[in-house]
């Protein structure tokens, strides 16, 4: 008995170890949001979806791409879902590179509602060079590739089906956006540099991109807009706006697992009742046997 118990202790105590590194003192974690498309029946708010995308395009596209998304994805279902005549009014804006013509050359052309959005350097170097020194990473995959430890027992709970939390991503990019602050005493930034609580070593080259009333949102009948134009909600709708770029197929995905579940709880209910019949036919027939 003693020797289970020191066993358990000893498997608590790596757990905690491994969950917790050392300078978990320092970083400070996300605080856990509330999302419309998180749980196993969540889904995208449509609205949010297309404020996000207005917060993208005004904000953050002059630094950082879009690639992994076509123009079209916007009007498809499970998204921001803007109308075709909207998506190809989009396109058009931009000059996306085609070619060769017939004389070899590239060439430019208004976009169309196939074509992915066009990133806003040519190459790592010229983002480089215009972000002093800092590459903008592109914010397709964003919101599934950064992820933070929940510690333990939380990190056991993720592992569960249906009470897996999948949104550390968009978490952590909302917490980041909210989360400058002035340097604390005794700080030394390097010139470029901006303390920021919830990135890793605190330290970050790119400037606070958000403001109260930075980007003009939708308005009701009386003028006002139908949510704040804050640092917190564009942080909040720019965030689910990446999610969604990340995994555009969440509803079907979700739709699709709970239709697999209920086909399997019919399909083990049959089985079930017929291994029952054929072994009670089975143990009748030696009965009278």
């Amino acid at each position: 008995m003693k020797k289970t118990t020191l066993l358990i202790a000893g498997f608590l105590a790596a757990a905690v170890a491994t969950a917790v590194p050392a300078s978990a003192a320092e970083q400070a974690k996300p605080p856990r949001q509330s999302w419309s498309f998180a749980g196993p029946f969540g889904t995208y708010d449509r609205a949010q979806l297309q404020r996000g995308f207005k917060v993208y395009r005004e904000v953050c596209a002059s630094c950082h791409g879009l690639t992994r998304v076509a123009f079209r994805n916007l009007s498809q279902p499970g998204g921001p879902e803007f109308t075709e005549g909207q998506v190809k009014a989009l396109a058009a804006e931009y000059q996306i590179q085609d070619g060769p013509n017939e004389a070899g050359d590239m060439f430019e052309r208004p976009g169309r509602p196939a074509d992915h959005f066009p990133p806003p350097f040519p190459n790592e170097n010229a983002a480089r060079a215009a972000n002093g020194g800092a590459y903008p990473p592109d914010f397709s995959l964003l919101a599934k590739a950064r992820t933070y430890e929940r510690g333990f027992p939380l990190f056991l709970i993720d592992a569960i089906p249906f009470f897996e939390y999948a949104e550390h991503g968009v978490d952590y990019i909302y917490a980041l956006l909210t989360g400058y602050r002035e340097a604390p005493a005794g700080t030394t930034l390097q010139p470029g540099q901006y303390w920021n609580e919830y990135m890793p070593g605190h330290a970050i080259a790119m400037p606070p991109p958000l403001s109260d009333g930075q980007v003009e949102y939708p308005k009701d009948e009386a003028g006002n807009p139908v949510v704040p134009e804050t640092v917190d909600q564009y942080a909040r709708d720019v965030a689910a706006f990446m999610m969604w770029a990340a995994e555009p197929h969440l509803e079907a995905r979700k739709a699709m697992g709970f239709k697999v579940i209920i086909f399997l709880i019919v399909f083990a209910a049959l089985l079930y009742f017929t291994k029952k019949k054929i072994w009670a036919r089975a143990y009748a027939e030696e009965a009278h046997g």
